[in-house]
């Protein structure tokens, strides 16, 4: 059927990936473009198809790992909308305290024959061997939005960690500080990764030896009790500011920074990442990198239907700025350099 398929194809003037999807009965096949394909047929002496079956149904997975971090809903609110614009349905999977897992969510998706599935800042790999393995063999659309993990084979839409790194390292510095800390993700989180190298690279080209700055950098769970604790750590090491991966690592920064009895940012400077919703309002206000949510969510949708479409899209990441949003949490280094260390 391959060589018919080819003649076809060529005959009604569309794609193999269009013919296929018009001789299956697609919904995603304009109705003129599926009458060529059928005539085609017709003069190449090839029966029509003796039932309709549509490929894949319109229904997108929209996978996070939690909706406790504010960026998440956020995200999947943004692409929801513009799926829902092309015809497709968004059906949110989200992991549970009862144990509903990624890898149970795929298996029930590909048993409604899924469009397409964008996963947002979880680890491709949750998925489990054996649904990855079937969403590979079945060629489902993805789309990874700031994924947790190395996916060189994927389409990829992320934030730029190492630009919103530089941008929070350079604002500090030219207040004053010197002894910033770094509070990221768990080791082998590759945003965090990134950022970590960001933050390397800033002192290694101000010539600043690493014994100087590694003992600054804290790894932790992101939730804000982690952030907290870490944030102890980082501050009696010296740090008069700290640059953290995530707004609910920061505001676990701040927590921290209070429990040891300092103000922010009178002794203590903090920034975020991802510039969530509330954190204008949070006291103190936070400054943090504004992630193009919008931007982003555009990039991923349009992503995923030109795979829907079978049109060819290269793997690979596709980085968007964030900017720097100034707020309270940030001020000058003040009394934090001649606190007590415990």
């Amino acid at each position: 059927m391959n060589k018919n398929l080819v003649d076809v194809a060529r005959f009604a003037g569309v794609s193999e990936a269009t013919a296929r999807r018009a001789l299956n009965g697609s919904a995603l096949v304009a109705p003129a473009t599926r009458e060529r394909v059928l005539r085609a047929l017709d003069v190449l002496g090839l029966p029509r198809p003796a039932a309709v079956q549509t490929e894949r149904s319109p229904l997108v997975g929209v996978v996070v790992p939690d909706l406790q971090n504010p960026v998440f809903p956020a995200f999947a609110e943004a692409i929801a909308s513009r799926l829902n614009k092309r015809g497709l349905i968004p059906v949110l999977c989200t992991r549970t305290s009862d144990g509903v897992s990624e890898a149970n969510y795929i298996e029930m998706l590909l048993a409604q024959n899924i469009g397409g599935i964008v996963f947002i800042g979880s680890s491709y790999t949750d998925a489990g061997p054996e649904q990855g393995a079937a969403l590979r063999r079945r060629e489902v659309p993805l789309v990874l939005v700031n994924p947790a993990d190395e996916n060189a084979d994927a389409v990829q839409v992320s934030a730029d960690d190492a630009d919103a790194v530089r941008q929070s390292l350079t604002h500090l510095t030219g207040m004053g500080h010197e002894r910033i800390g770094l509070l990221v993700g768990p080791v082998g989180h590759v945003p965090s990764a990134r950022k970590l190298a960001a933050f390397a690279a800033f002192w290694s080209a101000r010539r600043a030896a690493s014994e100087r700055w590694m003992p600054l950098v804290g790894h932790a769970l992101f939730s804000m009790e982690a952030g907290a604790a870490a944030t102890e750590t980082l501050l009696r090491n010296g740090a008069t500011a700290i640059v953290c991966g995530s707004d609910e690592l920061a505001l676990g920064a701040v927590r921290g920074a209070r429990r040891l009895g300092l103000a922010v940012p009178d002794e203590v400077s903090v920034t975020g990442f991802d510039d969530s919703l509330f954190m204008g309002v949070v006291d103190p206000p936070l400054t943090t990198c504004r992630q193009p949510v919008a931007r982003m969510a555009d990039a991923a949708v349009e992503a995923l239907a030109q795979q829907i479409q079978g049109r060819p899209i290269e793997p690979g990441v596709t980085l968007f700025e964030t900017q720097l949003i100034v707020r309270g949490s940030t001020g000058r280094p003040g009394g934090a350099a001649q606190r007590g260390r415990a």
